[in-house]
């Protein structure tokens, strides 16, 4: 699993910074989450395959999260994609797009599908044999999800030393790593631990932006690997992200704490700071796994 920072800064993009944009890299499918204004540029710099792209999620119709959009599926039509296209957000982002390509004349010569969003309780929206995608609903000015995103358990690795001296036939081995029992000629039963390692524990990433603190999100997040979480402000701003309906990097911080996340990513800052390093300072007398987020930045989970 592997995320890239397409952008990661609040409202206006500057020649410096870009809006909320990034690509989530699970098991060789790219997520792009978001796309503020200049993210398909932000995705050939960083050299990301767009034909890789079959899933967006949108968290919310401010500009700053999907203003970049129909420009990415314009240059898609343009590359001549094939391949069917899906967006996951909130009702309303179909009429957006659609009344744009249609006064543009710019409609795409590949399958384009909506999935929009109306449930205020969290919900399954995307499900294969590897990945599955949930919502996590959130509180900001208006109608927001964040996205939870899990590998499914991968099947069980076989240990060849233990099945060549049992003499198993190469038939049997799907059978094993599916997790079955094997019955020996002989009569013997060989219980499936004997023959297997387990898989690696699967992984989980949860992105939560925009939204104020919301302790409601706990139960969704709990325990997950990495958590991204808007620190728009700081807690000398706190009045000022409450009515506006963001976070602080310690609300951030409080919330990974509480849900007892391995690590915690900040990122979508407000421009009017000097530094970034002020919001991993503060979030770091509540919470010690600290990462900051920044335009370009990888991050191999």
């Amino acid at each position: 699993m592997k995320l890239t920072i397409l952008g990661c800064y609040a409202a206006t993009p500057r020649t410096i910074t870009n809006p909320t944009a990034q690509i989530l890299e699970i098991k060789n499918r790219l997520f792009l989450i978001d796309c503020g204004e200049g993210t398909q540029v932000q995705l050939r710099k960083n050299k990301i395959k767009f034909s890789k792209i079959n899933q967006i999620f949108i968290s919310h119709l401010h500009g700053d999260h999907f203003f970049g959009l129909v420009g990415l599926i314009s240059t898609f039509s343009l590359l001549n994609r094939n391949n069917d296209l899906h967006i996951y957000g909130p009702k309303g982002i179909k009429e957006i797009i659609m009344l744009q390509l249609r006064l543009s004349n710019s409609w795409p010569n590949f399958g384009l599908h909506f999935h929009e969003l109306v449930s205020n309780q969290s919900e399954l929206i995307f499900e294969d044999e590897k990945v599955l995608v949930e919502t996590i609903p959130l509180k900001h000015r208006i109608y927001t999800n964040g996205f939870l995103f899990r590998e499914k358990m991968d099947e069980r690795k076989l240990n060849i030393e233990a099945v060549q001296e049992y003499q198993i036939e190469k038939c049997y081995f799907q059978n094993i790593k599916n997790g079955k029992d094997i019955l020996l000629g002989d009569g013997r039963l060989i219980v499936n631990s004997q023959l297997t390692f387990d898989p690696p524990k699967p992984k989980s990433y949860a992105f939560c932006s925009d939204t104020s603190y919301n302790e409601a999100i706990i139960p969704l997040i709990e325990n997950v690997d990495v958590l991204y979480h808007e620190s728009t402000f700081l807690q000398s701003e706190e009045n000022l992200a409450s009515k506006t309906m963001h976070a602080t990097a310690m609300e951030a911080a409080t919330i990974a704490q509480k849900a007892q996340v391995q690590q915690l990513i900040l990122g979508h800052y407000s421009t009017r700071y000097d530094s970034i390093s002020f919001f991993k300072e503060e979030a770091e007398t509540i919470f010690p796994n600290v990462l900051l987020a920044d335009d370009g930045k990888t991050f191999d989970l």
